[in-house]
């Protein structure tokens, strides 16, 4: 009885294993992903300035910036502030939205925008919100700063 046990651990164990061959590992994706599509990684351990927190590439951030007229729509104005620096990519975390969408962000100041997932958090749409410090750079503000920003959904 003992062998039938383990016997049958064993074929159940080795039988998912099989699957993890086709399965890509985990980590960033290849070079042939498009560049919003790669998840940017995360800061190294002790990183200390806004340079050494922000991983992404400079494909990443041109494609992020390039405004693309998409029938994009307007829902509304926010003051964001830095969200986690160890959080990377282009994500903007706002009560604007319910469901997590894909987005974009305007700095009125500068007229710079940024592509940006858009992350639901609670709170009344007048509430502020937290924006990644690679979108922040990209759209011109002040790391320390409360930024108004304009934010719309795309695609």
């Amino acid at each position: 009885m003992t062998r039938m046990c383990t016997a049958f651990i064993v074929v159940a164990v080795l039988g998912g294993c099989g699957d993890l061959a086709t399965r890509p590992a985990p980590g960033p994706a290849t070079d042939a992903a498009p560049a919003q599509t790669r998840r940017p990684a995360p800061p190294p351990p002790g990183a200390t300035t806004p340079e050494q927190f922000d991983t992404t590439t400079a494909a990443q951030r041109a494609e992020a910036a390039a405004v693309r007229p998409d029938g994009a729509r307007v829902l509304g104005t926010t003051i964001a502030s830095l969200g986690s620096p160890t959080e990377p990519g282009f994500w903007l975390k706002t009560p604007l939205v319910t469901t997590e969408t894909p987005g974009r962000v305007t700095n009125p100041a500068t007229g710079k925008s940024a592509a940006v997932t858009l992350i639901p958090i609670p709170g009344p749409p007048t509430a502020g919100s937290r924006m990644s410090l690679p979108a922040l750079r990209l759209i011109g503000a002040q790391l320390g700063a409360l930024t108004p920003v304009e934010v719309s959904v795309t695609g």
